[in-house]
């Protein structure tokens, strides 16, 4: 009998007719904008836009009621989350970090026809060229369209440290992984990243050439699991991808005490071109009592020097909230996605808790408001105070202008 004339076992095709319903839902379901959630700056969405449950049954089931009669799932999924993202011929397309139940992570592309639901992945994950049998693990890549006519992706290799020392097992190396393509289904690999640093995570390349070198924004690392010996966010100067090499690494984005950058401080997406300067995502990173609490920030760097900032809000614009706080790694949001569209609007992927991607909407024109009028980080509990009075007393001057705003004072 063909595979066609075949008739699934009732209870076969009973599970198997809930989960490709339940798969369809997910990819289905609208996404509108979050109830009062936001802060004006970026305006989240109600359901995250990637989750485990939008993977193909084909990649985490045998669909064959021979060898798998009680329709189990064979291949688990744990996560998808820190995506690179861009926009190709229309489409939004993102390079999701898909990490299995056996840990391993790996890249997939998902498409949306509108950037905030609707993906769906492509028929098959992304299989990289390998470059070393001792590497591990992939993940985390950051997609730019770089001014030289390539698509970049460079995201982390990570393999296990051959001398631990008196660190556990989970000890490991972490490097930047370089590959290139035109459409995201062929891919170049490139020699990793050399650099004189033990290790370097959160590479970023920025997307035009900076005195006819390659721009990279680096984190260099001394211990897997630490902040850098460099402090913070840095940059460097490369002459080629094909065979990137950097020497020195100078600091961007320095870590300060008492401030949402006490620890780990790395690039987010490649910076957004505007009128006004290079628009920064990042993430930063401190301790506390439940462990390291990643955020959100932004800032702005010169247009003709990237190497130099000229405008830096203080705190946060977006840091985990209500059931974003939980998950495989809690209280977490990290980003290396985001899509500036022609019409102003931006699209912010972010990942909450390790767990699952969501996106955040906003405007360059908003970013840019936010990013230049937001008072600095006054670093201390006094000026900080200085600066909530001044801007009280800004607004008592509007006292008798409107009824609204003297509702909005009384409030």
């Amino acid at each position: 009998m063909s595979h066609s004339q075949a008739s699934l076992p009732p209870a076969f095709r009973q599970q198997l007719t809930r989960l490709v319903h339940r798969h369809q839902a997910h990819i289905n379901q609208p996404n509108p904008p979050a109830p009062a959630t936001d802060n004006g700056i970026a305006l989240r969405r109600q359901h995250p836009v990637v989750t485990r449950e939008h993977i193909p049954l084909a990649w985490r089931y045998s669909l064959d009621p021979a060898t798998n009669p009680h329709l189990l799932e064979r291949l688990g999924i744990n996560a998808t989350m820190n995506a690179g993202a861009i926009e190709l011929d229309g489409r939004i397309l993102v390079v999701v970090r898909v990490e299995g139940a056996d840990r391993k992570s790996f890249f997939a592309v998902a498409e949306s026809a509108t950037g905030t639901e609707g993906f769906k992945f492509w028929k098959e994950p992304v299989q990289l060229p390998d470059a070393d049998p001792a590497e591990t693990n992939l993940y985390d890549m950051r997609l730019t369209r770089h001014e030289d006519g390539w698509i970049y992706g460079l995201f982390c290799t990570e393999k296990a440290d051959p001398d631990p020392g008196s660190d556990s097992i989970s000890a490991a190396i972490a490097n930047c992984g370089i590959v290139r393509t035109r459409d995201l289904r062929i891919w170049e690999r490139l020699p990793d990243l050399k650099h004189r640093a033990r290790q370097q995570r959160n590479v970023v390349l920025h997307p035009e050439f900076v005195d006819g070198k390659y721009f990279l924004y680096t984190r260099p690392m001394e211990f897997f699991m630490h902040a850098g010996n460099e402090g913070g966010l840095c940059w460097a100067l490369a002459d080629s991808m094909e065979k990137c090499e950097i020497g020195e690494e100078k600091t961007l984005d320095r870590q300060v005490y008492h401030t949402i950058k006490e620890g780990k401080v790395g690039a987010g997406a490649p910076p957004i071109r505007t009128p006004e300067g290079w628009l920064h995502i990042a993430h930063a990173v401190r301790g506390c009592a439940a462990g390291m609490r990643y955020v959100l920030y932004a800032f702005l760097t010169d247009l003709a020097d990237p190497s130099k900032i000229i405008a830096a809000p203080g705190g946060y614009f977006l840091a985990p909230f209500g059931w974003e706080r939980v998950g495989d790694v809690s209280n977490v949001l990290f980003s290396n996605g985001l899509v500036a569209r022609e019409n102003g609007d931006v699209l912010l992927y972010y990942a909450a808790s390790d767990t699952r991607l969501h996106v955040a909407t906003s405007t360059v024109e908003t970013l840019l408001d936010y990013v230049k009028s937001t008072p600095p980080d006054a670093l201390r509990t006094h000026d900080s105070v200085a600066q909530r009075l001044e801007l009280l007393r800004r607004n008592e001057a509007l006292r008798g202008t409107d009824p609204l705003l003297d509702a909005a004072l009384d409030s």
